[in-house]
């Protein structure tokens, strides 16, 4: 009875030992990050239109931004500075004000820059920006990471807000540095159940 308790332990530990390496090789060695983040982004759309809605994502403590968020501000500045669009929308609780200051501190007038920050979710982002830019007579660009790309878009579109995607270069660029690799690996699996979660739920 021992015995077979411990051969049957044995097994099941063989085999996760198997599939723990087997992921750790195609984390660390394969291009599986890139292809799975290319399977959730969507293809780069037009980036001149009336607003460019930036959508926030983590923030590190307090007032500071998280990585994605504080890339997603700087494309969005890049954007600014090459005369694409008339005014900026930033979303996101708690993320929208911070990322405001970080525009404006890099020469984005203030008044050009619309804050939104009562939404805690990429569906709440949606919703509330439908609200704000109802009326709005020119191209929307909707800016995020890559791999947020596609669900966010899916979601604007449910919320009745036609958007040009703009996913910037987040994921892929991350996944050329090996020690994060695994923080991106982390990120797709998060996002991919959001996608499912989301398709569920019928918010795109």
């Amino acid at each position: 009875m021992v015995s077979r308790f411990l051969r049957a332990a044995g097994r099941i530990t063989l085999r996760a030992a198997t599939a723990l390496g087997l992921v750790f090789f195609l984390v660390t060695f394969t291009p599986v990050l890139r292809w799975w983040t290319r399977a959730l982004a969507t293809p780069w759309g037009y980036d001149e239109g009336e607003v460019l809605v930036v959508l926030g994502g983590e923030m590190a403590a307090g007032d500071l931004l998280g990585t994605g968020t504080a890339w997603r501000c700087y494309y969005a500045m890049l954007v600014w500075r090459q005369s694409h669009v008339d005014r900026i929308l930033v979303s996101g609780h708690s993320a929208a004000p911070v990322m405001k200051t970080f525009l404006v501190d890099r020469g984005i007038p203030a008044d050009r820059i619309q804050v939104e920050d009562d939404s805690e979710s990429t569906r709440e982002n949606a919703v509330q920006a439908a609200c704000r830019l109802k009326g709005t007579k020119g191209r929307i660009i909707l800016l995020t990471s890559d791999y947020h790309a596609g669900r966010a878009l899916r979601a604007f579109r449910k919320a009745g807000v036609t958007a040009s995607p703009l996913p910037f270069p987040d994921a892929l660029k991350r996944i050329n540095s090996l020690t994060q690799r695994w923080e991106v690996f982390l990120l797709l699996l998060d996002e991919t159940a959001k996608v499912v979660y989301y398709q569920i739920r019928g918010w795109g």
